[in-house]
């Protein structure tokens, strides 16, 4: 499977359809879905009907746009006109598909990008694996008896098998960066409101993406997805510059930056720990980073991420799901509901003033850097049904704690990126995480472009 950038190529000198393109992808996940769980809805006639569109403007000497005729797959819980939306649920099985894309699902296609079904996502994103009542098991093509994470893991099985050059993920508190640890894929987490999300949410923590297999990928992605709109409050301007160029044209020579492979508080797999250790160090070296030795002593964040999150899993249900629909509830999600349906404003108070508290900190560490490097996991990916394992390093954890280094960046809105550090002894890739200043997602991509010079790493799994 070609990269984006190659594909949009080939369609736009007319060397290759958009159908052609087409074709390939659904030959492909015809080939390989029902091993992989990848897709839970493919809709040919709509991804025909689309690529048929894209052929006619080129025919026509139309510009077709910078994405012209890629097909790709939409999480499942970012709208898509035309296809379903059921959040992973049992809850959204049947119901009518959607009549409008989100913002970010149109600006794809209206830069010609194609879109082929629906990927799998665990129960309203709430796992860091990808299983729900609703659809089953996503595995990773890597090895099948594994995850490729959560919650965009569908996405991720569906590129790192190489069905489709690039699908859509959502990350509010790791959930695009996680499945590209566990998959070996590039998986960036913009800054807050880079890319809008339009609708209600209290916590304000997740932010649409994509799961690809180069940088250059995410950079055409962004470059894309990126601007304000005013559906969407805390959307920011245009960057004012193009992320593409950024990658190969930006100076981050001289930038501070901080190695942690703990944060003060995680267990991490030894494997892990000499993988990414190795690749931090490789690309301080390779792009000029000053390295700075910075006191990070956090506490465990997953329980101010899930305080902060707990108010949005209301916002999923629709009249007569709860408690009317509890046994079609999946048991994490359920006892989530019954733990908060009786939220006062005192208790949140208090979990904003702990946010609060945190967000202060943070900036206090950025106040001596301008780049902080970490694991993206602490493991290699786990089993495929979950949960993750209840040790790390000879350590009893959280089940959160496999994933402790991602939530930081949404908590704070920091712009993170994961990218391929290496593989362990079983072979499963293993990635590193850069994150930045609020806003710098220039310096983010630049960075992993560099680290993608540096080690280049395969872009599809083995055997596909």
């Amino acid at each position: 499977m070609e990269t984006i950038v190659d594909q949009v190529e080939q369609v736009r000198s007319g060397r290759r359809s958009a159908h052609d393109c087409v074709e390939t992808s659904l030959a492909r996940i015809r080939e390989h879905n029902d091993a992989l769980g990848a897709f839970i809805v493919v809709d040919e006639k709509l991804a025909r009907s689309e690529a048929k569109r894209v052929d006619a403007k080129i025919a026509r000497g139309e510009d077709p746009g910078p994405l012209a005729g890629v097909p790709f797959g939409v999480k499942d819980a970012d709208p898509c006109a035309g296809l379903p939306l059921t959040h992973g649920s049992l809850l959204g099985r049947g119901r009518p598909v959607e009549s409008r894309d989100s913002v970010h699902v149109g600006r794809l296609r209206a830069a010609g990008a194609i879109p082929v079904g629906v990927t799998a996502a665990p129960e309203f994103g709430a796992l860091s694996w990808t299983r729900s009542k609703a659809w089953g098991v996503a595995r990773n093509p890597w090895n099948l008896e594994r995850t490729p994470g959560g919650s965009s893991g569908g996405s991720a099985s569906a590129v790192a098998a190489g069905l489709v050059p690039f699908a859509t993920a959502g990350d509010g508190g790791g959930s695009t960066r996680i499945p590209a640890s566990y998959s070996g894929l590039v998986g960036h987490k913009p800054s807050f409101g880079r890319i809008p999300r339009e609708g209600a949410t209290t916590s304000q923590t997740a932010v649409w993406g994509a799961l690809v297999t180069t940088v250059r990928d995410a950079a055409r992605h962004l470059d894309v997805a990126a601007g304000p709109d005013d559906r969407d409050r805390t959307s920011l301007p245009d960057p004012g510059v193009s992320y593409e160029e950024a990658i190969e044209r930006l100076d981050v020579s001289g930038l501070r930056c901080m190695w942690s492979v703990d944060l003060g508080f995680a267990s991490v797999d030894p494997e892990v720990r000499a993988v990414t250790s190795a690749a931090a160090q490789r690309l301080i070296g390779a792009a000029g980073l000053v390295e700075r030795e910075v006191s990070i002593d956090l506490e465990d964040l997953f329980q101010a991420w899930s305080n902060s999150s707990a108010i949005d899993l209301w916002l999923h249900l629709e009249k007569g799901d709860w408690p009317e629909r509890a046994g079609d509830i999946g048991g994490n999600i359920r006892k989530s509901l019954e733990q908060t349906q009786r939220i006062h404003l005192p208790w949140y108070t208090k979990v904003l003033r702990s946010r609060t508290a945190l967000e202060a900190r943070v900036a206090g560490i950025f106040e001596g850097i301008d780049v902080l490097i970490t694991p993206t996991n602490a493991i290699a990916a786990h089993v495929a049904e979950g949960p993750p394992p209840a040790t790390i390093d000879g350590r009893e954890v959280h089940p959160a704690m496999a994933v402790p280094f991602t939530m930081l960046a949404n908590l704070c809105w920091n712009p993170a990126v994961s990218v391929p550090a290496g593989q362990n002894g079983d072979g499963l890739p293993v990635g590193l995480q850069i994150m930045t200043r609020r806003h710098a997602d220039d310096v983010a991509l630049r960075l992993a472009r560099i680290a993608e010079q540096t080690l280049p790493w395969r872009r599809t799994a083995p055997g596909y």
